[in-house]
């Protein structure tokens, strides 16, 4: 009986070990092989949230109002950026100081690539080079991504003018008498030409600096400024609706938007020319995969077919750099600006 109940007894703690965890070797076994895909799991949020990009909305900060040049474009192409990326594009305007409202914010943000931003020039290249204000920034703030425009300058009279109704009486008549002129700010390409006409023609052009066109435009037909100096693709569509004349513009050959304006140098006057690029960037710093995504999705959106006719309809001159040729065009445009800084006293 007693062995008996010896051999009962073992069996029952046998039993007891086993249901509880099974032999050593075993328990040791299934611990070891729990850690692997628990690091796994750790890791692979890494590698999915930097391949997963974009996975929510991007902005696109304007740094002018709505209704001009840059906003037109802008709105234009960002349909079709949205359509490369998968996610919305929102267009932000941020007008003001010539456009460094919006560019000061654009670089001060996450270089996540969540916000992105059109920069003009030479707006954004003078607003630094400008000793009075000090600026930090510089092209080196930025991370060029593409262009998408370049826009020649054109100069406007209201419909009822009656003291000069052509490019040539303009002149003649600004030689003997100071004109206002609109600006979207100092240093602007509007403000540029305005200076050039005057050193090259003798003429007496005042700039009124202002924040964007929509107030331009209001300017000139109110009668506060006498004169509009503004580019092409903000001034095809009002001119087609006959709020204005456009009777002058600054490029080498005449605009296929104006094909019946002549160019100021087919009219005497002087090898002037005036032009404003607009193109996005991001801001430095901004992951080189990330961009990369961006440049590939903007090269495509800006060459789409589709995108060039709504651009042509509006008068946009669509003139596409990609990355470094981007960067490159914008080092010369910088080169430029050092150049002109002597017509406005720096």
């Amino acid at each position: 009986m007693k062995k008996y109940l010896s051999f009962l007894l073992v069996g029952l703690m046998a039993a007891v070990t086993v249901g509880c965890g099974g032999s050593p070797s075993s328990s040791s076994s299934d611990q070891s092989a729990q850690p692997a895909p628990q690091e796994q799991k750790q890791e692979a949020p890494k590698e999915e949230k930097k391949s997963d990009y974009p996975n929510g909305p991007i902005s696109l900060i304007v740094s002018f109002g709505a209704g001009g040049g840059t906003d037109l474009g802008a709105r234009i192409l960002a349909p079709f950026v949205e359509k490369e990326l998968g996610v919305p594009v929102n267009i932000v305007n941020k007008p003001g100081g010539g456009g460094w409202v919006g560019w000061a914010e654009l670089v001060s943000t996450k270089p996540d690539g969540y916000t992105i931003g059109y920069i003009n020039t030479p707006n954004i290249i003078t607003g630094y080079v400008n000793p009075s204000f000090q600026r930090k920034e510089n092209l080196d703030s930025f991370a060029p991504i593409a262009n998408h425009v370049t826009d020649s300058g054109a100069i406007a009279i209201r419909k009822d003018e009656t003291r000069f109704t052509n490019i040539n009486e303009l002149i003649e008549y600004a030689k003997s008498n100071e004109l206002t002129t609109t600006s979207t700010g100092v240093g602007s390409d509007d403000h540029y030409a305005a200076l050039k006409v005057n050193k090259d023609a003798g003429t007496k052009f005042r700039a009124v600096h202002t924040g964007g066109f929509g107030e331009n435009l209001s300017n000139l037909l109110g009668g506060h400024v006498d004169v509009m100096f503004a580019n092409v693709g903000e001034v095809v569509t009002p001119f087609k609706e006959g709020q204005f004349k456009v009777i002058g513009v600054m490029s080498e050959e005449r605009s296929p938007y104006l094909p019946d304006v002549p160019t100021l140098k087919e009219s005497g006057i002087g090898d002037i020319f005036s032009w404003s690029a607009r193109g996005i960037a991001a801001p430095a710093g901004v992951d080189p995969a990330v961009l990369e995504k961006l440049q590939a999705a903007f090269e495509k959106a800006i060459n789409d077919p589709e995108q060039k006719k709504k651009m042509e309809e509006m008068g946009l001159q669509v003139d596409f750099r990609k990355g470094n040729d981007y960067a490159k065009m914008l080092k010369e445009e910088e080169a430029g600006v050092m150049e002109l800084k002597s017509l406005l006293g720096w």
